[in-house]
């Protein structure tokens, strides 16, 4: 058996199989009908490096010690096998197309962008590659021109003029030239992160003028002070802002969509439905105006749910979606476990075969999710069930936060002085501080 392992940047279940339906998302919609959709998926930090180190080592971020953007794994933990490598040093060809990695270091020691030579066979970036007409088109800054990163492109030149149209074609290329043998072949697609660049096409799909805001709600409780990073100057955003911005995502999770739809093509052309694991995940959630955050770095469901789907050959339980809370942690024992590989440390997450093999049934185990906030150090937070418990320093300095997901999926509601919810709340700690060992 094969596996294709596919991660989006910055992807929040803003799809419509996931109840998105503005949303023009066909190949990811066909593959969560396909296989299996988790709809309770969480990321241990809700940034990309972090997150990333995170599932491809199969330890949690306060474990490896990563908790930026800034420290390779490959620095930190020469050493560790991570995932692919597994699969390497087991005889499968592995290649890694674009963003998987988030920070590697090149044949030099030195930092650099998603590579990571020991784990695969075959590398490929995109970046740099972009040639001038993918650069050209209609767009702008939004606000008040402050925040670098927050523009848009509907950009000329189509798809192949843009990173992920080239690393689609380069995974078309990669696993026909390859599908005879036993692979690890990784595509990590950048988009939606920002800036908000998509071929023009795709911003056609979403009218200005039937984008819908976010709306808080007027009774909603006071946001604790570290519930958000430090202002990005969102608060200068006018409606039109909003709008584009909400529409330049949208637009460049379509993009990707279709870089993906290419992909299934060649699977569909050579029968590897028949063979081939596929799994496809956002690496943590994104506010789209809730709160008024347009960005990740929180640990509301917002920030730390992602989408998460998978097929497996030769399960009868294909099509059907899971409910139970998991981790992404939990991703590499479930390959180990299906590929039948021996761990090579000890691995924090577990397997998900139960639930793979039945939908129906819920792995009773929390979620833990951390992000560094100054000056009270770091945010802890736990999902079980339909409950998310955090707490702001290790001695709860910074306070508490307790929401009902299931009635307020947005976390606009913070529970934590209501004496009703007291016997969940001390439930949650107690998950909590064993999770993070609190104090100690």
């Amino acid at each position: 058996m094969n596996l294709l392992f596919i991660a989006i940047d910055d992807l929040r279940p803003e799809l419509k199989t996931y109840g998105a339906d503005p949303m023009h998302t066909p190949n990811m919609d066909r593959l969560a009908k396909m296989g299996i959709q988790f709809n309770n998926a969480f990321c241990q930090y809700p940034v990309c490096n972090p997150s990333r180190s995170s599932l491809l080592t199969g330890l949690r971020p306060n474990e490896l010690g990563i908790l930026s953007n800034q420290v390779p794994v490959r620095q930190k933990w020469p050493e560790i096998v991570t995932l692919p490598q597994v699969f390497r040093q087991n005889g499968y060809y592995t290649a890694g197309l674009g963003k998987l990695f988030h920070a590697g270091l090149d044949e030099n020691g030195k930092r650099t962008f998603f590579r990571d030579d020991a784990s695969f066979d075959y590398f490929y970036s995109a970046r740099g590659k972009t040639p001038e007409i993918g650069k050209q088109g209609v767009g702008r800054k939004l606000g008040d021109g402050t925040v670098g990163w927050c523009h848009w492109l509907a950009a000329e030149g189509g798809d192949e003029a843009q990173m992920d149209g080239m690393i689609a074609a380069e995974a078309v290329r990669v696993i026909q030239k390859n599908h005879a043998k036993p692979f690890f072949i990784g595509v990590g697609f950048h988009k939606p992160h920002d800036p908000f660049i998509a071929p023009k096409e795709y911003f056609e799909l979403y009218p200005m003028d039937e984008i819908e805001l976010a709306s808080d709600p007027a009774d909603r409780s006071p946001l604790l002070p570290h519930a958000l990073p430090d202002s990005y100057n969102f608060d200068t955003f006018t409606d039109r802002d909003r709008r584009e911005f909400k529409r330049a995502y949208q637009a460049c999770t379509s993009f990707t969509d279709a870089q993906l739809g290419k992909i299934f093509a060649v699977m569909d052309r050579f029968d590897l439905w028949e063979n081939t694991m596929v799994l496809l995940i956002g690496d943590h959630g994104y506010h789209l105006g809730e709160h008024g955050w347009w960005n990740k770095v929180t640990v509301f469901d917002l920030g730390t749910r992602v989408p998460m789907m998978m097929w497996v050959p030769g399960l009868e339980t294909m099509g059907r979606p899971a409910e139970s809370v998991v981790e992404l942690v939990d991703l590499y024992p479930t390959f180990l476990d299906f590929f039948e590989l021996e761990p090579p440390h000890e691995l924090s997450g577990v397997s998900l075969r139960t639930v793979l093999e039945n939908p129906a049934e819920e792995i009773l185990r929390p979620a833990f999710s951390q992000v560094v906030r100054r000056p009270v150090e770091m945010g802890y937070s736990v999902r079980y069930g339909d409950w998310r418990y955090t707490q702001w320093a290790k001695d709860g300095s910074g306070g508490y936060e307790l929401y009902n997901q299931k009635v307020d999926s947005n976390g606009y509601y913070n529970l934590i002085d209501q004496p009703e919810h007291s016997a969940i709340q001390a439930k949650l700690a107690v998950f909590l501080s064993g999770g993070f060992q609190l104090g100690k």
